[in-house]
């Protein structure tokens, strides 16, 4: 059963959320991705994030562009934990995102990342985290990547100056 959701504003952002889904594969994580609408699909959205929870999700990361109103509509229906993905718009490079998503009014917690790939990658990390404070194999799993991480850097520490 899936224990994430990740949901996308468009279609257009799935190269950015890919690296999401890819992160959660990699640590062992079942997810599903799909596309949901704040301003095109209101319905959905609702149906969507009131469901969630009793189809087992624990954790949903949504992405989205623009005005970015995607996560904090999902947190406003959801008692589920939501981690905001900004991704990088044309207009503004991403900022207006970022800034849609970051100023939740109190009392509506979104956990807001970076603005694209790296975001969505550390979103896919994070929620990881939080299946992995009930699941063995996904702690594992993450203390092995990190112990991954720190070995590549440290054999990788020689500078070539010319």
């Amino acid at each position: 059963m899936a224990q994430v959701a990740i949901v996308m504003g468009s279609q257009s952002d799935w190269p950015t959320m890919q690296k999401a889904a890819s992160m959660l594969k990699a640590l062992g994580v079942e997810f599903t991705a799909q596309v949901v609408s704040a301003h095109r699909t209101p319905n959905l959205l609702v149906e969507f994030s009131e469901g969630a929870a009793s189809k087992g999700y624990q954790v949903v990361i949504a992405g989205a562009g623009g005005a970015a109103h995607l996560p904090g509509m999902i947190a406003a229906h959801t008692h589920l934990p939501v981690l905001g993905c900004p991704v990088r718009s044309s207009q503004l490079n991403g900022l207006d995102s970022l800034l849609s998503i970051v100023q939740m009014p109190k009392g509506v917690a979104v956990g807001t990342l970076a603005i694209g790939e790296a975001g969505a990658a550390n979103a896919g990390l994070l929620a990881a985290q939080i299946i992995a404070l009930q699941n063995e194999t996904v702690r594992d799993n993450i203390i092995a990547f990190r112990a991954k991480q720190t070995q590549t850097i440290l054999s990788n520490q020689t500078l070539v100056l010319e």
